[in-house]
């Protein structure tokens, strides 16, 4: 089975002469080893040294020199803006507070739908709205990576974690 070996960054290749595509969700744009087929269907394996974060636009190297394009599928997301009186970053807090993945746009938040951070949200008073559009949280503080890894490069002790 032919295979995917490298990342090649959003931007750094056209997108237009890739042999095929895929369209992942969040979850599934972060891989190290898997199967996959593209929407054309071309069949491959994702054969990476480390798990890597895919991001939209990302392209992955094929053994033959060609490559698949990665493309953000739409997901049902939240919204979030700040309220009448709530900025928000004080919303920002709240949802980093609950280590929730959170893409930071330049007036709103996007967070994935959940019935109980909606409901914390609009009882704040933030002002709320279900969407679907790719999800593009913002990576780990310490480095790249992704935000639910709770890799913080230090002990856990004294610092509130269950």
């Amino acid at each position: 089975m032919l295979r995917a070996t490298e990342v090649i960054p959003a931007g750094s290749y056209e997108p237009w002469s890739a042999r095929d595509c895929v369209v992942l969700d969040f979850d599934a744009r972060h891989r190290r080893r898997i199967v996959m087929q593209g929407e054309a269907g071309l069949d491959f394996l994702l054969d990476l040294p480390e798990a890597v974060a895919l991001a939209d636009g990302d392209g992955l190297l094929l053994e033959d020199g060609g490559f698949v394009t990665v493309k953000a599928a739409p997901e049902r997301l939240i919204e979030v803006r700040a309220g009448d009186d709530l900025p928000l970053v004080r919303i920002a807090w709240h949802l980093g507070n609950r280590h929730l993945p959170t893409q930071i746009l330049n007036d709103a938040l996007r967070i994935r739908e959940d019935h109980v951070i909606l409901d914390m949200l609009q009882k704040m008073g933030a002002r709320t709205q279900i969407i679907e559009a790719p999800f593009d949280p913002e990576g780990g503080a310490y480095g790249q990576g992704r935000t639910h890894s709770h890799d913080h490069g230090h002990g856990h002790g004294g610092h509130g974690h269950d």
